[in-house]
């Protein structure tokens, strides 16, 4: 139970992660203000550093990880295209990443219910990452 509990919240942890970078590209040729975007470039590294010890860890249980869902992924582009059409400011960039934090968390903080058996390790990295999304949701508030 442990170890399918561990390999299923770091698949889910993966998922994020690679959905968290690609977000984070998909705005990073509009944001205008420079501290806005060093802090964007900071996170997305922060999550890169998350993912390579995700997949460090699911290496270790023969485990490829796990792709966003492409439902979940072509909504988002189509969201990020359109609001960004309509509004190329860095508002509406902090308003797009904000609303990406917020259900991040609320998906981690599910799998991390949801996955209660999961070692310490895995449990740790997921944490990491919420705090990660939280703590951007906070540090972009002044652009929204």
């Amino acid at each position: 139970m442990i170890e399918n509990d561990t390999i299923k919240l770091l698949r889910e942890c993966d998922a994020g992660v690679e959905m968290g970078v690609s977000s984070i590209n998909d705005v990073m040729d509009y944001v205008r203000a420079g501290a806005f975007k060093q802090l964007l470039k900071n996170c997305r590294e922060e999550h890169e550093c998350l993912e390579r010890e995700i997949r460090i860890l699911l290496s270790k249980y023969h485990d490829e990880g796990k792709e966003p869902a492409a439902m979940a992924k072509g909504m988002s582009w189509i969201k990020t295209n359109m609001k960004l059409l309509a509004d190329e400011s860095d508002k509406t960039v902090a308003d797009l990443i904000t609303d990406g934090c917020n259900m991040g968390v609320k998906s981690l903080n599910r799998y991390l219910n949801q996955y209660k058996a999961a070692d310490e390790v895995s449990k740790d990295i997921t944490k990491r990452l919420i705090n990660l999304e939280e703590r951007l949701a906070i540090d972009i508030r002044c652009y929204l």
